[in-house]
Parts: structure tokens; C-alpha cells; sequence
């Protein structure tokens, strides 16, 4: 099948076959965010705050974006331009010194940005139940994807020799307490702990619409299942590995690939 097309970029020779009206998400506007966020407060979980009321310092480790709220409203005085509010939640790890005693907690990071949306009046319903509510109130859809984040400093403070900026308890979901198997400390303690961090996001507005696009073929794969046989030996299996030899030999930081 030597006219077969695959899907990327195509030959200006090649046969359109019909064009389809499909229905998908189009980007209306999005953004990227390098954001360092600095003194950050991490709220312990109650076995960690121990370690930390008797260390003298604690050396970031790392740090795991655990979920990201999404909401979206419209501005009334900007027709077509939306706010989108995100609040990012936490896992940040450390290790105390002396001792070396590994502590956890949750920072939470709340931002919002403004990104044109378009215009929509129509209200859409679907049979769907993973359908999204932003498309029966008109509103579009935020999608935002991020990494995690590089933890790069965690710094311990002694409440008692600084004038501490006061924080509000946070309202943490119950499905982000249950990530930590352990209480969190989010009241006045001994010592404190704020940490910096380091993230990237990209973050779209997206509407549902409908798109007329060429079509040259049914997309049939055509590479083949592998899958090993249940009469393999775990021997036969591993010897279908491919040696990891970028695992022994670190990339420079020269190298293209790494930019």
C-alpha cells in the first residue's frame, strides 16, 4: 500500500478523498506561565511538624503538583474575555538537618490570569455524564497543564524572633487530605516552614465548535500488537529489552536535547 497516507505532513500530491465536518475543542486564546513563587507557607503534616520544631534548618528535596483547581468567569465590563482562577496544591518534601528526618506538608498557590474566550450564547447539553458544565452555562472551557515544580529553597522561620505575615486557615478539599495519610498543622506553630518554588504552565480557553477538514483515509494502524506469550520464560522476556545505555551515561549539558 505504497499510496497509503499516514498522519503528519503530507505530499502536495496527495489525493484529498472528502472533506469532513468534525466536532472538537478549538483554542481561542492560551498563555504560559513561568511563575517563581517565593515564601511560600507549607503546612506540615503533624508527624513532620515534630522534626521541624527541633531542626535548625531543612533542605528542600522536592516537590509534586498534586491537583489544580480550575474555574472560570466572565468579565462584565470586557465582553469575550474571561478570568481564570487556578489553585495549585502541593506535596513538598524536605529533610531536616540535624537528623536528617524527612518532613512533608502542602503549600497552596492561587493565581488568575485573563484570556479571551470568545463569544457564546448557545447552550449546549449532552448525554454524555463526563460532559462538562461549561457548556450548558455558555462559558469556555480552561484546560491548564503544568509539570511539577522545582523546589528551590525551603526556608525555616522562628515564630517567636519575626513579625510573621498572618494567613488566613486554607480550605483544603478532603481529597487533598486524604494524599497525606496524616493530619496537616495549619495553625500558629513554633517554627514555620516556606519553600519556593518553580513552575511551568501553559493555560488555553478552549469552545466546543465545529471544524470542515480534509480527509484522505480511514486511520488504520498498522503496526501490529506486540505482546509476549503467556509460554515465555521471564528470561525470553527480558531479553527483548533494549539495554537502557542512556541510564549509565548522563547527558551534557551542552547537549541540543536537553534545551
Amino acid at each position: 500500500m505504497a499510496d497509503t497516507v499516514m498522519p503528519g505532513p503530507v505530499d502536495a500530491s496527495a489525493c484529498i478523498r472528502e472533506a469532513v465536518c468534525i466536532h472538537t475543542r478549538k483554542i481561542f486564546d492560551s498563555c504560559r506561565d513561568k511563575d517563581c513563587i517565593e515564601d511560600l507557607r507549607v503546612y506540615p503534616t503533624t508527624g513532620s511538624q515534630v522534626y521541624i520544631d527541633s531542626a535548625l534548618s531543612v533542605r528542600a528535596r522536592s516537590a509534586e503538583l498534586l491537583y489544580a483547581d480550575v474555574n472560570v468567569e466572565a468579565i462584565t465590563f470586557h465582553q469575550g474575555y474571561y478570568t481564570v482562577d487556578i489553585t495549585y496544591y502541593y506535596r513538598v518534601t524536605g529533610e531536616t538537618s540535624p537528623g536528617g528526618n524527612t518532613v512533608t506538608g502542602l503549600a497552596i498557590f492561587t493565581k488568575r490570569v485573563m484570556l479571551c474566550g470568545g463569544v457564546g450564547t448557545v447552550k449546549s447539553f449532552s448525554s454524555d455524564p463526563m460532559a462538562t458544565a461549561g457548556e450548558a452555562d455558555g462559558l469556555p472551557i480552561a484546560t491548564v497543564e503544568a509539570v511539577d515544580p522545582i523546589a528551590l529553597h525551603l526556608k525555616l522561620v522562628d515564630t517567636s524572633m519575626c513579625v510573621c505575615p498572618e494567613t488566613a486557615q486554607p480550605d483544603i478539599p478532603p481529597y487533598i487530605l486524604a494524599r497525606f495519610g496524616d493530619s496537616l498543622v495549619t495553625g500558629d506553630t513554633a517554627k514555620r516552614l516556606y519553600v519556593t518554588l518553580g513552575q511551568f504552565t501553559i493555560i488555553r480557553l478552549e469552545r466546543d465548535t465545529q471544524l470542515l477538514i480534509p480527509a484522505y483515509d480511514y486511520c488504520v494502524p498498522e503496526k501490529e500488537c506486540p505482546g509476549g506469550s503467556c509460554q515465555d520464560d521471564p528470561c525470553t522476556i527480558f531479553s527483548h529489552i533494549r539495554f537502557p545505555i542512556d541510564e549509565f551515561f548522563p547527558q551534557d549539558c551542552s547537549d541540543d536535547s536537553t534545551k
